[in-house]
C-alpha cells in the first residue's frame, strides 16, 4: 500500500546518483553517464558510447522517510535477431544496505542487431513509471541501483517525503574493466562482481567496466586520473586479445603509460592491476575473437578465437602472455610505487573454477560466477593497504 502523502517530484542531482561522472539533460529526462563527453570524444566509437551509458554501478542515494518512491524512466534494450532475448534491465532497490525489492519497467525501448551485418532497427517507447511501495517506517538510507545492461533516462522521481542527499560517504572504489566488469553474465545490477565486491568490502562503487572497451585507452586513463577515488583497480587484457588491437611491442608501453597516468593524478592511492580471468578460447590462441558461426545457426550466441597460435611467437598476444607481462611490470614497478598492487586472474576464476560453471558464451561468466569472483575479490581489497 502507498504512503497516504501525495507523491512530490525531486529533481535528479548530482548528489542523488552515485557511481556516475556525468549527467546529461535530454528530451526525456536525465541520462547518467560514466565517461564524460569529453573523454567520450576522443574515442568516436559507437560501441564504447553505447557501453558507458549503461549505468552499471549507478544508483540513486538518498535519507528519507518515505514509504513510497516512484521512478519514470525509458530504458534502452539491445537484443541479437534471431537470438533469444537478453534478459531485461533490472531496477533494485536497498533499504539501509539490505536488497528488498525489484521492478522492471513495462515498456522500453529496443534495439535489434543483426549479428551477421551489425546493422541495428530501434522499436521506439514511451517512459514507463515503477513503484517501490511498503517501504519501512521511519528515517533511512534509500538506494535504487539502475540496471547494469540497458540505457536508461529519468524523466521523473517522486516520494511521498523529501529524498535528501547521503551525509558522508563510504571510500569510493573506482574500477576499470571489459564487459565481464560491465556485468554481462549477471542478472541484477547488485549481482555484477565489482557490486558484490563493492558491497561485501563495504566500498562506494564507481564502475568504469565497459563492454568490448578496456582498450588502455589515454581519454580513460584521464577520466581516472581526474575522478577522486581512494582505491583503484585496473581489469585489463580480455579485449586487447579479442579485439587483436596491439602487439607485445605496444603493450608494455601502454600499460606503463595507463599507470603513469593515473598516478599523476593519485600518486599515493591503493592501485590494483587486474590480469584476465581463465578464458579457454584465448588462453593460448590469439584475437580476433568472433561469433560462432555454426553456435549461431543454432540460434546460440557463443564466441571463438580466430587467430593463429603460432603467431605469437611474433608478437601477438593471449591471456596467458597477457598475466606475464602485467605480473612482471607491477614486479619492476613496485620497487618506487609500494602502493601498487598485482592479482592474478585466475584466483577469481580459474580452470577448476570452469569445470563447476564453464564461461556460457565461451567469454563471460554466469551469475554464479560473478558472486564468487566479486566475494573473493572483496578479500582481495581487505588485504590491500587503504589511507582511509
Amino acid at each position: 500500500m502507498r504512503g497516504t502523502a501525495r507523491p512530490v517530484g525531486t529533481p535528479v542531482t548530482a548528489e542523488l546518483v552515485h557511481g556516475a561522472l556525468e549527467l546529461e539533460r535530454t528530451p526525456v529526462g536525465i541520462r547518467p553517464h560514466r565517461l564524460p563527453a569529453a573523454a567520450l570524444a576522443r574515442g568516436g566509437d559507437p560501441q564504447l558510447a553505447m557501453a558507458e551509458a549503461q549505468p552499471s554501478g549507478v544508483r540513486l542515494v538518498a535519507e528519507t522517510g518515505a514509504r513510497s518512491i516512484e521512478l519514470t524512466v525509458l530504458t534502452t534494450r539491445f537484443r541479437f535477431r534471431g537470438l533469444p532475448a537478453r534478459p531485461p534491465g533490472v531496477f533494485e532497490l536497498v533499504v539501509d544496505g539490505r536488497p528488498v525489492a525489484r521492478s522492471i519497467p513495462d515498456t522500453a525501448t529496443t534495439v535489434t542487431v543483426d549479428p551477421a551485418t551489425g546493422t541495428r532497427e530501434t522499436s521506439t517507447a514511451e517512459p514507463a513509471t515503477i513503484v517501490f511501495d511498503d517501504l519501512p517506517a521511519g528515517r533511512k538510507l534509500v538506494e535504487i541501483w539502475l540496471p547494469h545492461n540497458e540505457t536508461v533516462e529519468i524523466a521523473g522521481l517522486r516520494a511521498d517525503a523529501a529524498l535528501d542527499p547521503a551525509p558522508g560517504r563510504r571510500p569510493r572504489w573506482l574500477h576499470h574493466g571489459s564487459s565481464i566488469s560491465h556485468g554481462s553474465g549477471a542478472e541484477h545490477p547488485l549481482g555484477t562482481w565489482p557490486a558484490v565486491a563493492a558491497t561485501a568490502a563495504g566500498l562506494d562503487l564507481v564502475n568504469l567496466g565497459f563492454g568490448g572497451s578496456a582498450l588502455l585507452d589515454p581519454f580513460t586513463a584521464r577520466t581516472i586520473r581526474d575522478t577522486p577515488a581512494d582505491l583503484i583497480s585496473i581489469k585489463i587484457g580480455i579485449n586487447l586479445v579479442n579485439a587483436d588491437l596491439m602487439r607485445l611491442r605496444a603493450f608494455g608501453p601502454a600499460v606503463h603509460g595507463f599507470l603513469d597516468t593515473i598516478r599523476d593524478g593519485h600518486p599515493d592511492t591503493p592501485l590494483v592491476v587486474v590480469s584476465p580471468v581463465h578464458c579457454p578460447i584465448h588462453e593460448d590462441t590469439p584475437g580476433p575473437g568472433a561469433f560462432d558461426p555454426a553456435a549461431l545457426a543454432r540460434g546460440e550466441l557463443r564466441f571463438v578465437a580466430t587467430g593463429d597460435p603460432a603467431e605469437v611467437a611474433a608478437g601477438k598476444l593471449t591471456l596467458r602472455v597477457v598475466r606475464e607481462q602485467l605480473a612482471r611490470i607491477v614486479a619492476e614497478r613496485r620497487a618506487g610505487d609500494p602502493d601498487l598492487h598485482h592479482v592474478d586472474g585466475p584466483s577469481l576464476y580459474g580452470p577448476d573454477d570452469a569445470v563447476a560453471h564453464p564461461l556460457p558464451d565461451d567469454l563471460h561468466p554466469d551469475a554464479a560466477t560473478h558472486l564468487q569472483m566479486g566475494e573473493r575479490f572483496a578479500g582481495r581489497l581487505r588485504a590491500v593497504r587503504s589511507p582511509v
